[in-house]
């Protein structure tokens, strides 16, 4: 069985096939989930799952490469296969999606002569060792070899990036030699630059968009003469940073966009048909002018919610693809339960200052700082402390390039907050003489820019420490990833204030899904049974954390915040709803 296609349509084995896709990221949902969801898109006309792949996760560092659990791409599409749904596979190297790095691992910026999405030959050994590793998962699962993967994606909307055709020609070529005989194809954004600079002339394009089907087919049209349209994603809703508006976009809205595309002729893939939730700090970042980190939530306003519940967006489209012939309501579907176990308070805490020993991964003395792909680290947050000694007059403190949210402490108090592209001379610095003071900088890795021209995004502090003009040196540098918190020793009280973790018992009779808030915390992360939830941020608009209720168990749970404002009650609530702003 092949995918083909002739001058207006594809074609499976010689017979039109109207390709109807939504995105499902299997690493966005607890494995548990993903029948339920892969369900719901059959029952709602679907015929196809789409899903990226996400470098960083199944390399996490050189050489050592996870297709387990929660990564378990052949589980996930053994399971599409059952329920009759083909599948599109984007195994990077680059994925965007609002992922941490656009799914580049971190440690790709510790190697010498590094450069990224272009023909550099350090990138392409790396990029070739993963995808040969990921070729071994996927090849069984082609159409060509029974399986029911009938697409698969050269790069991601690279036109968006650059415009190196020799860069696509190589990974074409290393599809080549590792015999992945699938119809390979690129997406792009309906720009003309971008079609032109983000494909070969032998390779299948789509383009993605909101809107504006007819407009944007006619561009597709430009650089394709011939062959069937297809949006290669179909943007239904949309993704939130911390401190916007929550994005919503209405059902009928979408509806008549999803009606122009299949007016046209067009197949489609839904950019998302269920979100998920950016678990753990894999949230990405937007760099236009300013830095602006995504949220935890990967709702996206989109046709099912972030737990899974069926939208007014999902019977809106769904109605669209019956009146259109696509089969409809084959399954019995249903929501997941939700359930409000009420407010726990929190009983135990260690600050984290006192309890470094228990939680730092790596220490180091360095001349200078450094940022924490340097020392080896990926993702959480990084200590720098030195002292400084009199006698010298007030002067401002300056971090040349925090990336990106810095805690300043000056003997253990607490000073003030200094935020990438923020003034970072607010802080000022005075010693007597005979005097010393230990400074602190605790640094918040908040996710790493996914897409555009700032992709480089070393994190920490990334160039120096200045008092006044002169550089601060003698550092010693402690490394504080959170992958695990078993070792932390909790007093039996509540410390109130600073940077501090806290620790409690949820006990439940029946594991369902829920909703956490932290009304009376400021900023930090949530650890549920030891797996991180993700971040929270006073800053909204997301107000709630998903607890999906496979993370949980019958009887005790234990549930833990780093907190790094300091608390007035040491208590959240589990709701029924969420509220994502």
């Amino acid at each position: 069985m092949r995918l083909t296609y002739d001058k207006t349509q594809f074609l499976l084995d010689n017979e039109p096939l109207t390709i109807i896709s939504g995105a499902i990221h299997y690493f966005r949902v607890v494995p548990e989930y993903w029948q339920d969801r892969l369900e719901k898109l059959k029952n709602a006309g679907f015929n196809t799952v789409e899903t990226y792949m996400p470098w960083n996760l199944h390399e996490p560092s050189p050489g050592q490469f996870d297709f387990s659990g929660m990564l378990d791409i052949e589980r996930f599409i053994s399971l599409a296969e059952k329920l009759g749904l083909y599948v599109i596979i984007r195994p990077g190297p680059y994925i965007c999606a609002e992922w941490e790095f656009g799914g580049l691992p971190a440690w790709l910026l510790n190697i010498e002569g590094m450069a990224l999405r272009c023909y550099n030959q350090p990138f392409l050994k790396c990029a070739q060792a993963y995808l040969h590793e990921v070729f071994q998962h996927i090849k069984p699962h082609l159409l060509e070899n029974g399986g029911p993967i009938i697409m698969v994606q050269l790069e991601n909307e690279y036109g968006s990036y650059g415009m190196d055709h020799a860069y696509l020609r190589a990974l074409l070529d290393i599809y080549h030699q590792e015999e992945v005989n699938a119809f390979i194809f690129t997406s792009d954004g309906d720009d003309m630059s971008m079609l032109n600079g983000g494909t070969l002339p032998d390779v299948f394009k789509v383009v993605n968009f909101g809107s504006q089907a007819t407009r944007n087919f006619q561009h597709l049209r430009e650089v394709q003469p011939e062959g069937p349209l297809m949006c290669g994603e179909f943007w239904n809703g949309w993704f939130d940073h911390w401190g916007e508006a929550h994005h919503v976009r209405t059902a009928d809205d979408t509806a008549q966009a999803l009606e122009e595309i299949l007016a046209q002729g067009g197949s489609v893939n839904f950019y998302m048909f269920h979100g998920g939730t950016n678990f753990n700090f894999y949230n990405g970042a937007n760099h236009d002018k300013v830095y602006q980190p995504t949220v935890t939530s990967y709702d996206y306003h989109c046709l099912l919610s972030e737990n899974g519940d069926m939208t007014p967006k999902y019977e809106a489209c769904k109605a669209v693809l019956k009146a259109h012939g696509f089969p409809t309501d084959m399954l019995e579907v249903h929501n997941q339960p939700t359930c409000a176990y009420g407010k726990l308070r929190l009983s135990q805490s260690a600050p984290l200052f006192s309890h470094l020993d228990e939680i730092v991964t790596k220490r180091l003395s360095c001349p200078r700082v450094l940022p924490m792909e340097k020392v080896g680290q990926n993702f959480g947050f990084i200590l720098y402390r030195t002292t400084l000694k009199g006698p010298f007059q007030s002067r401002p403190l300056k971090l040349r390039e925090v990336h990106d949210r810095a805690l300043v402490f000056f003997d253990g108090q607490y000073q003030g907050v200094i935020e990438r592209d923020q003034p970072s001379d607010t802080i000022q610095v005075a010693v007597e003489r005979g005097q010393t003071l230990t400074l602190d900088i605790l640094v918040e890795n908040m996710g790493r820019v996914n897409y555009g021209p700032e992709l480089y995004d070393y994190k920490g502090i990334t160039e120096a420490v200045l008092l006044g003009i002169q550089e601060v040196h003698d550092w010693q540098i402690m490394c504080l990833p959170l992958d695990d918190l078993s070792r932390l020793q909790y007093e039996d009280r509540l410390y109130l204030e600073g940077p501090c973790f806290y620790k409690g018992e949820l006990e439940v009779e029946k594991a369902q899904d829920t909703f956490v808030y932290l009304d009376h915390f400021h900023k930090g992360n949530v650890f549920i049974n030891g797996f991180n939830l993700g971040r929270y941020f006073e800053r909204g608009p997301q107000r709630s954390l998903y607890l999906p209720g496979p993370l949980l168990k019958p009887g005790k749970n234990t549930i833990e915040i780093f907190e790094l404002h300091g608390t007035d009650l040491a208590e959240i609530e589990c709701r029924d709803v969420a509220d994502l702003g």
